[in-house]
């Protein structure tokens, strides 16, 4: 398995507070069966995000723990308007592994109207969107066909693996829930921030997706897709979401 989104290293954001805490969280994903992660600090108001420094604090954390699991470097893109012109400018800073691909997290608070074109634009940078956990955003909660409009403009969607497993109680889970029965999530990831509440696992979210699903979608969410984003290729699994079920 391969997760595209964890806050694996210390001190850079609200993630783990030591090397040793980014230690254990690689150690116990290694123990799920992540074979890769892609490190993704925050980029946004409060935790500036700066790609060199980043990049070798990846490589110190890669050099602690040896060859296992295998780290790359991506963003946890918070989509605001400075954000998103200096994204326009150099998507290489901000992109998974300077791909093409693209974790947007959206506001809890406030989704600006012109998003949709904002959605465009990467697009036609060359760029694909992956949206992050909106089961968890309250304001997408109370109009989720509003997510499967965006992956009918391109954009892949990323949910929380734990919120399959009810972690985040069941509001969420039915959200989540929502959009894996209308073929709308493209990857499962851990936006794991210790080794304690909020882990890299993604074993039990597959299983969880195995029986609302298929074992073939499941392994496509967890190990297929992912794969192909670190990749840069085309993801294998993007099926048409379903609409009006």
């Amino acid at each position: 398995m391969i997760d595209i989104h964890c806050h694996i290293l210390a001190e850079v954001d609200d993630g783990p507070k030591s090397w040793d805490v980014s230690e254990a969280m690689c150690r116990m994903a290694a123990a799920d069966g992540i074979e890769h992660i892609v490190a993704t600090p925050h980029a946004n108001e409060r935790y500036p995000y700066d790609r060199k420094f980043l990049n070798a604090e990846l490589a110190q954390l890669q050099q602690r723990i040896g060859t296992a699991p295998r780290l790359s470097l991506g963003c946890d893109f918070h989509l605001s308007y400075e954000n998103f012109q200096q994204v326009l400018r150099t998507p290489e800073l901000y992109t998974i592994e300077g791909g093409h691909y693209l974790l947007v997290e959206l506001s809890n608070y406030s989704i600006p109207a012109q998003v949709d074109e904002c959605f465009t634009q990467l697009g036609d940078r060359g760029l694909t969107p992956v949206i992050t956990h909106p089961e968890r955003n309250p304001i997408l909660q109370q109009d989720l066909p509003r997510v499967l409009r965006w992956v009918e403009l391109g954009c892949a969607v990323q949910v929380t693996a734990s919120t399959l497993t009810g972690e985040w109680g069941e509001r969420v889970w039915r959200a989540a829930e929502w959009l894996l029965k209308r073929d709308a999530v493209h990857v499962l990831a851990s936006d794991a921030h210790d080794a304690k509440h909020r882990r890299p696992v993604l074993s039990a979210a597959r299983e969880a997706a195995e029986e609302t699903c298929s074992a073939d979608v499941a392994k496509a969410l967890v190990d297929d897709n992912p794969r192909a984003i670190i990749s840069g290729r085309v993801l294998p699994y993007f099926p048409n979401p379903v609409v009006g079920r």
